[in-house]
Order: C-alpha cells, then structure tokens, then sequence
C-alpha cells in the first residue's frame, strides 16, 4: 500500500493504474471520470477506483487536493 497527495493544475494527465484505488477529497472541488460514469467531488467525499479502470479529474478548481491509496495485489483484489 502507498499513499500520496495529488493537486493536478491545469490537466490530469493520469493513466490507469496496476492497482485499485480509493481517492479522499481533502479539498476543493472536480469532477470525476471513471470508465464512462460521472461524478462531482467535494471536500469529504471518496470515491474507489478499480485497477486498469480509464478515470481523472476535470473542472478541478485551484484548490483542488486529493489523497489518492493505492493498495492490493497487482491487477487489482478482483
């Protein structure tokens, strides 16, 4: 398991991840892509994030900070 801080400025560039993930907005606000669904994100929320799943953030305000775990075996707990 690892755990770091992500404030992306400007663009997300992420790409899918070898493992899941579970992201705890600390604060600001975004909107989350996940495969093809759509969430708003705010302070407090979190959201799970499977891994090889397509997902970023958009329309993240300048204040955007999110704690992002990334945890389990290798290609996800399946």
């Amino acid at each position: 398991m690892s755990v770091e801080v992500f404030a992306p400025r400007d663009q997300d560039r992420q790409q899918p991840h070898t493992q899941d993930e579970l992201y705890f907005i600390q604060c600001g606000t975004a909107h989350l892509l996940i495969g093809a669904q759509r969430f708003d994100c705010a302070s407090g929320d979190a959201f799970f994030v499977a891994a090889g799943v397509e997902h970023r953030f958009e329309n993240f305000s300048d204040d955007f900070v999110t704690w992002v775990v990334f945890y389990g075996a290798q290609g996800g707990e399946g």
